[in-house]
């Protein structure tokens, strides 16, 4: 069994897919990028701005859920760039505290919309 889970208060899904997903006490979010939703846009150019408007993003998706970036239990960050994971990872480090999900980073040829990071999490319920 799932649920869907949504809000307007994170971009809308601009394909076949849900924003996230309950089950098994779990909540999977898709991956999130850095489009503002108020604005439908991408405004950041760089990849600590898009890291920081995707990681607002998933608060909100986890919000609609009562839920906080400390029910996170795993990540899955996703850089078009390498060169740009230590700027990332200083801005992740303002979202997440101890104790850190687990998490991985993968370097990708190309990300929806020629954004420079997407992540994705999963909560625990």
């Amino acid at each position: 069994m799932k649920q869907i889970v949504s809000t307007d208060k994170a971009p809308a899904a601009i394909g076949p897919y849900s924003q996230a997903v309950i089950s098994g006490g779990f909540l999977f979010t898709s991956g999130q990028i850095a489009i503002n939703p108020q604005s439908g846009q991408i405004e950041k150019t760089d990849a600590e701005g898009q890291a920081r408007q995707v990681l607002e993003n998933l608060k909100a998706v986890l919000a609609a859920r009562n839920l906080g970036l400390d029910s996170v239990v795993k990540t899955t960050v996703f850089i078009k760039n390498m060169g740009d994971f230590a700027g990332i990872n200083q801005v992740y480090a303002e979202y997440f505290k101890e104790p850190y999900p687990a998490r991985s980073c993968v370097e990708v040829a190309r990300l929806p919309k020629d954004v420079l990071v997407e992540i994705e999490v999963v909560a625990a319920i």
